[in-house]
């Protein structure tokens, strides 16, 4: 289908700003003292429709563009127009990676099928684009571009001094995900030695260590089982790459908490005292409660329903759940937090038979906002990260109806490389 780009920006004037890049520069000053003169921004919208380009210009100002605030252009870039007539120093866009969910996108798609209700194949894409203008001379613009964008997520195009004076400006197309192939499952040979175990797992991104190896491979060698696949028509001698990925999913440390199950061998260097645990879990947050629960009879459940259940009164009843998102927000810390905040209130509505969410609560623990020192690679800083994170639990709590009444925040040079985000 044919792509229509309509591209948005902040209309200049007394009395007008461009927020969007108004909170750029103040962020790019405050995170890293890089002194920006102007920053303005680009709203862009990539429309794979049916409907013709010059049908969707009559309504941008319906959809797009606010026309008091806001100019509008179809099928132009608005880069090249009179809207933005000085040259600037540095032109950075980005956009998501193909198969990213683009939660702008659906939104617009939503209001595009409105519109246009029998374009039922329509698909938007968005992106933003940042003009930079009185650029410190040593700023590097791929550097620039490392701090308004996720690699993980995102793509960036960048247009430096050189390009900008020729008027060379990125350009991004719609990120059409590569085509699904099925490909049969194939069958995976652990009649092996320990090293071509640990290479499977390697190599499969499987994460699971020569003991977990050592029990998927006793498990297929178990005549029982054997007898069963062959009934099935299964390969009896061999599981199938999808059934190792499903073990290893299952297995994985998000789902099974094996380190929390884990015995630990801890040793008391001013006491001298030596002791195993067996399950931190288990020792020190389950049996503690379920003591509790022996002397207490206002709790009616835990560790059994999708969150825990008190007594509130004789009719009515408290639903509690919280958990950690942390290596998820150090990655991306939008996500990462909404992921969390919505997993816990996806959990109040599955407890029982149905609870109702009426508020959240969250604690933050995160590295200094103000920190000057360096950064390993790939992670973000401090501040970055807690915008996100904030942003994150707003959207996926206040802003679908449940308000945040409660929380703490700590900073501290040791959640520089992973973040603390519990959200309940």
């Amino acid at each position: 289908m044919p792509v229509t780009r309509v591209e948005v920006t902040p209309r200049q004037g007394e009395g007008m700003r461009d927020v969007r890049g108004d909170v750029v520069r103040r962020q790019l000053n405050a995170d890293h003292a890089v002194s920006v003169g102007r920053v303005r921004s680009i709203c862009g919208y990539l429309i794979n429709a049916e409907t013709p380009s010059e049908t969707i210009a009559q309504r941008v100002d319906d959809l797009f563009a606010d026309p008091i605030i806001e100019h509008g252009a179809t099928n132009t870039i608005l880069l090249t127009t009179e809207t933005f007539s000085e040259t600037p120093d540095a032109v950075i866009t980005v956009g998501f990676k193909p198969g990213v969910t683009d939660n702008p996108g659906k939104a617009a798609t939503d209001g595009y099928l409105t519109l246009f209700p029998t374009d039922r194949e329509a698909k938007i894409a968005t992106y933003l684009t940042y003009v930079f203008y009185d650029l410190p001379v040593d700023c590097d613009v791929n550097w620039l571009a490392g701090t308004l964008h996720n690699t993980l997520i995102e793509r960036a195009l960048m247009a430096g001094r050189d390009e900008c004076q020729h008027h060379s400006w990125p350009e991004i197309t719609f990120p059409t995900p590569p085509e699904q192939v099925f490909i049969e499952p194939q069958p995976v040979d652990l009649e092996c030695d320990d090293a071509s175990l640990e290479a499977i797992s390697n190599d499969g991104l499987l994460a699971l260590n020569l003991n977990e190896m050592h029990a998927i491979q006793a498990h297929y060698r178990d005549t029982s089982i054997r007898a069963q696949r062959e009934a099935m028509n299964i390969s009896p001698d061999a599981p199938t790459d999808v059934e190792l990925e499903c073990l290893a999913q299952t297995w994985s440390e998000h789902c099974k908490h094996k380190i929390f199950a884990s015995k630990i061998h801890h040793v008391d260097h001013e006491t001298g005292e030596d002791t195993i645990v067996d399950s931190l879990f288990k020792t020190h947050i389950m049996k503690p409660t379920h003591d509790m629960q022996e002397d207490v009879d206002w709790l009616l459940s835990v560790f059994h329903d999708n969150s825990g259940v008190i007594a509130w009164d004789d009719t009515w009843s408290v639903c509690m759940k919280a958990e950690t998102h942390n290596s998820p927000s150090a990655l991306d810390p939008y996500g990462g937090a909404m992921t969390g905040i919505v997993g816990v209130n996806r959990d109040i509505l599955g407890t029982g038979l149905g609870a109702r969410p009426i508020a959240n609560t969250d604690v933050f623990c995160f590295g200094p906002p103000d920190w000057e020192g360096q950064l390993p690679e790939n992670l973000f800083h401090p501040s970055r990260v807690l915008r996100g994170v904030h942003a994150g639990v707003r959207v996926g709590g206040n802003e679908s109806g449940i308000p945040t009444v409660n929380g703490a925040i700590v900073f501290d040079d040791r959640y520089i490389g992973k973040p603390l985000v519990y959200c309940g």
